[in-house]
């Protein structure tokens, strides 16, 4: 599986996401055991947020990495009206607590709310500083936000991308590039509704004997520094996850998608779900 080079450490392309995940009780063992196959297969990275079934994702994450913390890049967030200094040094903790360790790899502010940036950025260099956390960056953000931010430490922004919804394409992504921030894309699927039933994904995915998932995984991590986090469920879902890094799409391919799915060609609202 191909590696991203994330707040210093070497991370999977694709890794694991966990929204919706902790909602309900009678599929616990079924995502425990989804998230500890993703880490077999080699998606060691988990993201999770403290807005996630109110918690409960992050206490599906924390069963499923038990003695095998050291094997993952755990990401998580906090609620923007948690975001002050300290509201965020609390959640963090409760956090922590759900997730059953004492350090997360990579803290996110899950987007921009009523506390200034830099009281919630005072607030990451504080648990880093306690070892609650190595590293802490950003979700949502479009440039402008990430010019106001103006700081080298933020190591990542996560942000809405698949081929249904491109608009980062226009300047959040080129910006990102040339300023070496990672991306990290949540939804790259687009929620698995309408995009995978798209005629041009599934003849690609024909052609190459692999799945309409699979083709927006592999389009979607074409980029260097571009991170996606689907979440799978099944063990086929999560087997095929990790098995679209082998997937290489053609020039051909990549034409074709452009043509189903026009880059953006002017400035567009950051998109968020």
């Amino acid at each position: 599986m191909r590696d991203v080079k994330l707040a210093g450490a070497n991370v999977p392309s694709i890794g694991q996401g966990t929204w919706y995940m902790g909602e309900d009780p009678s599929r616990r063992a079924a995502e425990v055991a989804a998230l500890q196959q993703g880490i077999d297969l080699g998606m060691r990275l988990i993201d999770t947020a403290e807005m996630y079934a109110e918690g409960g994702a992050e206490q599906v994450v924390g069963q499923a990495i038990a003695g095998r913390r050291d094997e993952v890049f755990l990401v998580s967030k906090v609620y923007p009206h948690n975001a002050s200094q300290h509201g965020t040094q609390a959640a963090c903790e409760r956090s922590l607590k759900r997730l059953g360790t004492d350090c997360i790899d990579l803290y996110l502010l899950h987007w921009r709310g009523q506390y200034p940036l830099h009281e919630t950025v005072d607030a990451f260099e504080r648990l880093r500083e306690a070892g609650k956390i190595k590293h802490w960056g950003v979700s949502n953000f479009d440039v402008d936000d990430l010019r106001e931010l103006d700081n080298a430490d933020c190591a990542t922004n996560q942000v809405l991308y698949n081929p249904a919804q491109r608009g980062i394409e226009f300047d959040l992504l080129p910006w990102s590039v040339q300023h070496g921030l990672p991306i990290m894309a949540y939804c790259p699927l687009a929620q698995a509704g309408r995009l995978l039933q798209h005629p041009v994904l599934k003849q690609i995915a024909n052609d190459h004997g692999a799945t309409p998932a699979q083709v927006c995984l592999a389009w979607v991590t074409r980029h260097n520094g571009v991170i996606a986090i689907p979440k799978a469920v099944t063990p086929e879902h999560v087997r095929l996850n990790a098995e679209a890094t082998r997937l290489n799409l053609t020039a051909d391919d990549l034409n074709a998608i452009d043509q189903a799915f026009e880059a953006p060609t002017r400035k567009q609202r950051l998109a968020m779900v």
